[in-house]
């Protein structure tokens, strides 16, 4: 009997929330959908519903580190995606992994403010990500508010793009969700250009774990091999849709169905 095809391993660093909306749930279930196996990395423990958070614990970086370094030494990562990070010293552990690693691609979705409200990163830890982590990107993922709080010398959101690749990302996405447009537009810089502008239907209410979701879908796709362009297109087909079959179950913000290509009603091509 052959052995079954292994599938991509894709290492995610991001925060625990116990909704199961964002944050480490988020990432294993997109993960998944782009046919890769997750290996989650816990960097924070949060305590939030959909309306907000009221509060996080960092992990201690030591413990971090021995996470990922038990997961890298035993499976074959073939991306890297990192979320919430919870303090400097998570920053400076992860940094200290992925120098040790220089050819696994990495998407960060610089995660400072929950999608329902409630700061999780402080302007020491944002600067600890534009120096120490976006040299290390592949592809950054902010929205419009993270992008300004990233580039805040920048006067609009092409420079914000210009000067986060100057800082060392290959390729920025910036989302539009937060713009007042009646569509939402999301734009893709690198080469020290804008490379593409895509335009989706905006969705009505808010969601709890969009970014997470983008950034994930990115990264499993680029650990199936797919070019970052191309990644980028596709994981925001897969978000919209995600969103477009999300559900309220709580009292704030709607949740993605990252899964909804598996509901026994969905039709498939």
């Amino acid at each position: 009997m052959n052995e079954p095809k292994a599938v991509p391993v894709v290492m995610t660093f991001a925060g625990n929330d116990p909704t199961g909306g964002a944050g480490i749930q988020a990432d294993i279930e997109a993960i998944i959908s782009m046919g890769c196996h997750a290996a989650p990395v816990v960097t924070a423990l949060t305590v939030q519903d959909t309306t907000s958070v009221q509060g996080f614990a960092p992990i201690d970086a030591e413990l971090i580190i021995q996470q990922a370094r038990a997961v890298l030494e035993d499976m074959p990562v073939a991306a890297a995606k990192i979320g919430m990070v919870g303090s400097i010293e998570a920053v400076q552990a992860i940094h200290t992994i992925l120098m040790d690693y220089p050819d696994i691609p990495v998407v960060l979705d610089p995660v400072i403010s929950a999608g329902g409200g409630g700061e999780l990163a402080n302007e020491e830890v944002v600067d600890c990500l534009r120096s120490l982590l976006l040299p290390l990107t592949t592809l950054l993922t902010p929205n419009s508010l993270e992008a300004r709080r990233l580039a805040p010398e920048s006067d609009n959101l092409d420079a914000c793009a210009m000067a986060l690749l100057d800082h060392g990302a290959e390729f920025v996405l910036i989302t539009g969700s937060h713009e007042n447009t009646p569509e939402v537009h999301n734009t893709l810089y690198g080469n020290r250009r804008k490379l593409e502008t895509f335009t989706w239907p905006r969705l009505e209410g808010s969601y709890h774990g969009s970014g997470c979701t983008l950034a994930s879908a990115i990264a499993g796709l680029l650990a199936q091999g797919t070019e970052p362009l191309s990644a980028a297109h596709e994981a925001q087909e897969f978000t919209w849709q995600a969103l477009n079959h999300g559900y309220r179950i709580g009292m704030g913000q709607r949740l993605p169905n990252r899964l909804f290509w598996a509901s026994p009603d969905e039709e498939h091509d």
